[in-house]
């Protein structure tokens, strides 16, 4: 088998093709949380902290001078980033969550055999002796 052939083969197996479907609504997810994050959760915030805005809050660490631009820690960039990693990280939390949930529901269904059927085995055992 040629090299493009074992290529096609790997890349049209359901794990790869399911990954890339993750990653693409991952990577829209992102860009939702990151505007709920800039638009929705952190003005309010900077409001109630006294008019604040995160995006632009930074410390500078030398002032612009002779043409050269200043040296600034983006201290509000991190923080929106960290608030925004909180949500995806939580979000997944609850998924994963519910995920173990119907796989333990389905594992108790298929685990427990019916009534019925321990039933018969165990009439089934009786007639042996």
């Amino acid at each position: 088998m040629s090299l493009f052939g074992e290529f096609k083969q790997f890349a049209m197996r359901g794990n790869v093709m399911d990954l890339a479907v993750g990653v693409v609504i991952g990577a829209a997810f992102g860009k939702i949380v990151t505007a709920l994050v800039d638009q929705v959760i952190m003005p309010p915030i900077g409001l109630i902290i006294g008019g604040v805005d995160f995006s632009a809050w930074k410390w500078v660490l030398r002032n612009a001078v002779n043409g050269k631009g200043e040296v600034a820690i983006g201290i509000g960039g991190f923080l929106n980033t960290l608030i925004q990693f909180v949500i995806v990280a939580f979000a997944i939390f609850l998924v994963i969550k519910l995920m173990n949930r119907l796989v333990k529901k389905q594992e108790a269904a298929t685990a427990a055999p019916p009534a019925e059927v321990a039933l018969l085995t165990e009439i089934r055992d009786l007639l042996k002796k």
